[in-house]
């Protein structure tokens, strides 16, 4: 084991890892790798991470309500609420308030948010062709693989 890798003891017992074998960290280094290739494009199109992935869920999943919603694309309910006025603002979607009950909504891409997306996701691709070439496919996808199966296993653990 290296000296970065190794568990460093502590006089409580309580094993502290390296930063760099450290799950939460190796997580966020890994992301923001990442999204430091995506945030030139969507600054260019004056869209938020958060807005990305709120329009990319709506157009995988159709309407949603802003529970599911929110879930889905990995945003806290509060940001959801200020996201949504921004996004409608701007024409890229709809909320349709419930007839009988006024506080559920069903949230949508309107007909510009799908033509918004249209037109910028070539470049998203781009972007992440060029992942692809410089890291490889089959690694990406044994990488989303591990994540998925590792997310699974958190979320039954939580429910038993």
């Amino acid at each position: 084991m290296t000296q970065d890798s190794a568990p460093r003891q502590r006089p409580d017992g309580f094993e502290l890892n390296a930063p760099r074998r450290s799950l939460p960290i190796a997580l966020l280094r890994a992301r923001e790798l990442v999204m430091e290739r995506f945030r030139p494009m969507l600054n260019a199109h004056d869209v938020t991470e958060q807005q990305w992935r709120v329009l990319r869920v709506l157009r995988e999943s159709g309407p949603l309500d802003a529970s599911m919603l929110a879930e889905r694309a990995c945003v806290l309910a509060p940001s959801l609420t200020r996201m949504l006025r921004a996004l409608e603002t701007r024409g890229l979607i709809e909320i349709r308030r419930d007839g009988e009950d006024r506080r559920r909504a069903s949230i949508g891409l309107s007909e510009a948010g799908t033509a918004f997306l249209r037109d910028v996701s070539p470049q998203s691709a781009e972007i992440y062709a060029k992942l692809e070439a410089e890291i490889g496919a089959e690694r990406i996808t044994r990488l989303l693989d591990e994540l998925e199966a590792f997310v699974a296993a958190l979320e039954h653990d939580d429910r038993a």
